[in-house]
């Protein structure tokens, strides 16, 4: 258990209102969701569990940590833009042409059909490196739903 505060007990800290006295409020300021309770009890001495738990029924300190963060969303938009962009560096026709394709495309299929036709053409304009890191970042952009189709490797027409 790691205590933290909560916006009462930030609240508390900057403006005083007075309803804490000197120990309880030492123990708000020690509470930073870092330590655990046996620190807290080493640093306010062996009734800081009931001064924590005092705290925390007063609405000053919580120990539900917020709902991490949700991943950042799969978007085909960015990976859209995102190969445009890596088309744009490179200085080859091939490219130019790519770039105008993908940049043509309307629709979700249409997109999708262009990124793996770059995609394949890749390897050819750029290093093996460059390209895998392009594919790694797709894997992370690209909704689940296109990953398949745009990332399986396909041998280029001949």
């Amino acid at each position: 258990m790691q205590p933290h505060k909560t916006e009462l007990g930030h609240a508390e800290l900057h403006t005083p209102s007075g309803a804490l006295d000197l120990r309880q409020r030492r123990a708000l300021i020690l509470c930073d969701g870092k330590r655990d309770l046996d620190e807290l009890r080493l640093l306010l001495g062996s009734d800081a569990a009931t001064l924590i738990a005092g705290l925390q029924r007063e609405g000053y300190l919580a120990t539900d940590r917020p709902a991490p963060a949700e991943p950042h969303r799969r978007s085909l938009l960015a990976a859209r833009i995102y190969v445009l962009d890596i088309l744009a560096l490179q200085r080859h026709p091939t490219a130019t042409q790519l770039h105008r394709v993908l940049q043509a495309a309307r629709e979700d299929a249409d997109t999708v059909q262009a990124l793996t036709l770059a995609l394949r053409h890749l390897p050819t304009l750029t290093s093996e490196g460059y390209t895998q890191r392009v594919q790694a970042r797709l894997r992370e952009v690209l909704p689940q739903a296109q990953l398949a189709a745009v990332l399986e490797p396909a041998p280029l027409p001949a």
